[in-house]
């Protein structure tokens, strides 16, 4: 089956970068729309990123457009997620999610990664 696994998550200072990893395995990578969520305690989970089974297509929320960036290595079964310029306002759980190319939601998730950035 499916996994997902994320990586890369700390506590950082506003200004700061970090560089999410997510590992995939148990399927065929190229079959799969690969995204980035988060959930701040309190809230509802949002969509931050989300990238085409090629690469080819990215997409953002407004809040981070300019300062975040996905990616993914089909080579390598893994997806990314840059983010720079990092404000308080980011902190969150980071969740990696992969959808079939044909499904209407996400069918797997990560466990997550904690991202803090104090002011």
């Amino acid at each position: 089956q499916v996994q997902l696994v994320e990586s890369g998550g700390g506590l950082v200072q506003a200004g700061d970068s970090l560089r999410l990893s997510c590992a995939f395995s148990g399927g065929t990578f190229s079959s799969y729309i690969l995204g980035w969520f988060r959930q701040t305690p309190g809230k509802e989970r949002e969509f931050v990123a989300r990238i085409s089974w090629n690469g080819d297509s990215t997409t953002y929320v407004g809040s981070v457009k300019g300062r975040f960036t996905i990616s993914r290595d089909n080579a390598k079964n893994a997806v990314y997620l840059q983010l720079n310029s990092l404000k308080p306002e980011d902190t969150a759980v980071y969740y990696c999610a992969a959808k079939r190319l044909l499904a209407s939601a996400y069918n797997y998730w990560g466990q997550g990664t904690q991202v803090t950035v104090s002011s």
